[in-house]
């Protein structure tokens, strides 16, 4: 195994030290695992909460800061933060007017999430979830009770978070982000396995002629396995399952997302081969991102994801951001 590591149990830590040193608009609370804003939100406005395992980067502590998310949690590399955890985080960021908690559908996450709601609760905090379940690939995989929550989870804390930037309520802004994940899906596919650093090896054994199909955040497998085959006919494996699941004739945000060990180079060319099969099927490409976003460590693959987008949510998607992971606007 070759990385950029100390000791493998210790990577999360020390990542985190090296994020805090980095961004001196973010507030690391080393102890708990938290990545927060320097300085709050304004009090009266509600606050958006995410997490899970590490491994993902720059999901989802690249995401904190003006426009999205308020705190992220972070687990174990692909290991659910614990409820404590994300109870402190709940509570850092709580400023008066509720917290939406922001949950990728993994059991662990799920169940994790919901007890520090009820910690929170205990506390007088009002707090509401929304569960992201947008992988067509499979119905229920190793980790989860249907679908997972994966590329979909990034435009979701865009969108939520600029809502809730701007001042909308409790109510309003979970009432928006349950309508995103009815309109948004997402499919991925893998070159190569990802290495865990506490495991020392690839998770699975993917051979150089071989490529998996429908794979999830964590290595775990997808629909079928097959021959590695040009960037064309991969386009068309990750956009046929999504409009068979989606109607997506209309205007949309789309995102080409890289899983980590694929080069921009890739990612570009593969975005080209998708455009056309979006828009021979009626999808107007309103807004896009192109790159890594949600990965699997060092895996090498990607992912697509489509939000079929009303007016309000391209207002939403052009609203100001500023975190580490995800900068645009004034």
């Amino acid at each position: 195994m070759k990385k950029l590591i100390n000791n493998p149990a210790d990577v999360l830590a020390e990542s985190l030290r090296g994020v805090a040193l980095a961004h001196p608009e973010l507030s690391v609370d080393h102890e708990t695992q938290v990545i927060t804003r320097a300085t709050p939100k304004a009090q009266g406005k509600v606050a958006v909460v995410s997490g899970g395992g590490s491994g993902h980067e720059p999901l989802h502590g690249g995401y904190v800061g003006v426009g999205m998310l308020d705190a992220a949690v972070a687990g174990e590399v692909f290991t659910s933060p614990t409820p404590d955890r994300v109870q402190a985080a709940t509570k850092a960021v709580d400023r008066g007017a509720g917290v939406l908690h922001i949950v990728k559908n993994y059991t662990g996450d799920v169940l994790n999430f919901e007890m520090a709601a009820e910690l929170a609760a205990m506390e007088g905090i009002e707090v509401a979830t929304v569960i992201v379940d947008d992988d067509v690939a499979v119905q229920d995989s190793l980790y989860t009770a249907g679908r997972r929550g994966v590329g979909l989870t990034v435009l979701l804390e865009k969108l939520v978070g600029a809502a809730a930037e701007e001042g909308q309520d409790l109510a309003s802004v979970l009432e928006l982000a349950q309508r995103i994940v009815g309109q948004g899906r997402s499919m991925g596919m893998a070159l190569t396995s990802c290495t865990v650093p506490a495991a020392g090896k690839p998770t699975f054994d993917l051979p150089d002629d071989q490529m998996e199909i429908g794979i999830g955040i964590h290595g775990e497998p997808g629909r079928h396995r097959e021959p590695l085959a040009p960037a064309s006919e991969i386009a068309r494996q990750l956009v046929e399952p999504i409009l068979a699941d989606l109607d997506a004739a209309g205007p949309a945000i789309v995102m080409l997302n890289g899983m980590g060990g694929s080069p921009l180079i890739e990612l570009y060319l593969m975005y080209g081969e998708v455009v056309p099969l979006l828009e021979k099927a009626g999808v107007q490409i309103a807004r896009n991102l192109v790159g890594n976003y949600i990965t699997s460590l060092d895996m090498a693959g990607c992912s697509l994801t489509v939000l079929t987008a009303d007016d309000e949510l391209l207002r939403l998607w052009d609203a100001p951001v500023n975190t580490p992971g995800l900068r645009w606007g004034a």
